[in-house]
């Protein structure tokens, strides 16, 4: 149904990528992709929901979408979806939430949910922006005038952000994040306030 979550990214061989739309009822990695379930322990749970959140993605192959039903009981379940912000973002996942919901009212009811066709994808969003911004080899165009600012707003900053660290910068980024919840004591909160606004 929506085609960014059947979608992948190939080379070709010069290394040049390119989308690839796999045809939702023909190509095995759509039909085939599926629900992975597996049973575990209200123990185990953190630690698998940890694990298939940091399974990465090969986007050349692999669908940007991936599903887990954990069984902890016959009557108790935990649904994960994890799709990969190339196809999704924080405004995608109403909509997600929307049709998995659909999708549960329907199979609750014992029917297939029965699914219209969306009257916009996301590659006719693209064409639109396209279409409204212009090209940038057009000096007048929408595209041009924003990239100028841009280019004129961030003239002069530096490739890097030095900062104050713990530790070294590592010689080769691994651009691997994570998210830490903690709370700051007041008097540390204004010390950083402070450093950050004295490496602007």
């Amino acid at each position: 149904r929506h085609e960014s979550l059947r979608t992948v990214f190939a080379e070709d061989a010069d290394g040049t990528a390119h989308q690839v739309v796999l045809d939702a009822g023909a190509d095995a990695r759509v039909t085939e992709s599926g629900l992975r379930t597996s049973t575990v322990t209200a123990d185990e749970l953190d630690d698998v929901l940890r694990a298939a959140i940091r399974t990465p993605f090969d986007l050349t192959r692999d669908l940007p979408l991936r599903v887990w039903l954990f069984e902890l009981a016959d009557d108790e379940h935990v649904l994960l979806a994890v799709v990969h912000h190339i196809a999704g973002d924080a405004w995608s996942m109403g909509p997600l939430a929307r049709d998995l919901a659909t999708a549960y009212a329907a199979r609750v009811s014992g029917e297939t949910p029965a699914w219209q066709p969306l009257p916009v994808q996301y590659a006719d969003y693209s064409l639109w922006q396209r279409e409204l911004l212009g090209s940038e080899e057009d000096a007048g165009s929408e595209v041009s005038r924003q990239l100028a600012y841009w280019r004129q707003a961030l003239a002069g900053l530096p490739e890097e952000l030095v900062l104050p660290f713990d530790r070294p910068r590592p010689a080769t980024a691994s651009y691997e994040g994570d998210r830490v919840t903690f709370t700051l004591p007041e008097g540390l909160h204004e010390r950083l306030t402070t450093v950050a606004r004295e490496h602007r």
